[in-house]
């Protein structure tokens, strides 16, 4: 995807493989406007629904960050999409990286003190590898891995295994929660057919206490008289914004800390209506909404980290009106006709 909106070139790429990817981003996101929508769309929206699921489940919160650092996370996958996700906690939000574990088709991943030798594939999968050889516990099983473990978040991105989230793992995982918590459970693989997870399944198993979000969108379920609607956690909550706005504001290049912001802007973005029925996300219906919102933030973050070449105002107030007064409307267009 390339655009050239009022500002500088970008050049968004995805559906890469993993090995090809995190190389070619390394190579070229310090010499170009240029960003993996795979590696960073994907985290930056699963860190946004992160932060909406804790708006719903604490609900006062002042301060969302604070908050994820206190979660313990199990990335049951180990592609671009949840390597990204969790260097964007650990990198950006700051959540220790003693708190996240990771999977691969060997199970937990992990390495010899040495970092010589382990469960790792490859370099990106090293950076969340657990030093020692787990013990006390089965980590090819999620069911002995969540039990032992106690994971807050479940985050799921496997892309060949569906309905791996079976009932004993989502029992486990709501058993495994302390002072009533409410488990976070993700099912970001899709198409649906390949979820992790269905909605109607990770309500009906938890007894609607799983806060859940998919990759695919699914229908609202209703369960003991209230309703849930799943939020899809999908990378158009944040690619229109993010390249717009770092392309208006002739942006030198695209570093994580926009993804942070991004995030950020769109749990900030969800409505009371949308907390209560455990939305992680804004309705699709509000994206234009959302988008400028992301769009707002990355600009003033790009030029807050010296980074826009052309600054749109000093102020969030003037910085919205300027993107605003530059979008596209479609209405506009057919006026024009």
């Amino acid at each position: 995807f390339a655009s050239n909106v009022g500002g500088a070139p970008l050049l968004q790429f995805e559906d890469f493989n993993s090995n090809d990817a995190f190389p070619l981003l390394a190579e070229y996101r310090e010499k170009y406007l240029t960003y993996n929508d795979d590696i960073q769309g994907t985290a930056s929206v699963a860190v946004a629904a992160l932060l909406g699921a804790i708006r719903i489940s604490d609900g006062g919160t002042a301060n969302l960050i604070d908050e994820l650092k206190k979660h313990r996370f199990l990335f049951h996958g180990a592609g671009s999409a949840n390597v990204g996700a969790a260097a964007l906690l650990v990198n950006e939000a700051g959540v220790p990286p003693s708190q996240v574990y990771m999977t691969n088709s060997r199970g937990v991943i992990w390495q010899a003190a040495d970092g010589k030798s382990g469960s790792y594939r490859n370099a990106e999968q090293q950076q969340f590898a657990q030093v020692g050889e787990p013990k006390g516990y089965d980590p090819t099983d999620l069911v002995s891995t969540i039990g032992f473990l106690k994971p807050t978040v479940l985050c799921g991105a496997v892309g060949r295994a569906p309905g791996c989230f079976t009932k004993q793992v989502i029992e486990a995982l709501v058993a495994a929660q302390e002072n009533g918590r409410r488990p976070v459970v993700f099912a970001l693989s899709n198409p649906k057919t390949q979820a992790e997870i269905t909605a109607s399944d990770a309500y009906a198993w938890s007894e609607g206490k799983v806060i859940y979000g998919s990759g695919t969108a699914f229908g609202d379920v209703t369960l003991g008289g209230k309703r849930f609607t799943p939020g899809q956690v999908n990378n158009f909550y944040i690619f229109p914004g993010l390249s717009f706005g770092a392309s208006c504001c002739d942006a030198k290049n695209i570093p994580e800390r926009l993804f942070m912001v991004s995030a950020e802007a769109v749990a900030k973005s969800l409505s009371a209506e949308e907390v209560a029925n455990d939305r992680v996300v804004p309705h699709p219906d509000r994206i234009r909404e959302c988008s400028l919102s992301v769009a707002a933030a990355s600009v003033l973050e790009a030029q807050r980290l010296g980074l826009a070449r052309n600054p749109l105002g000093e102020t969030e107030a003037e910085v919205r009106a300027k993107l605003q007064s530059m979008m596209w409307s479609p209405t506009a267009m057919l006026n024009c006709l």
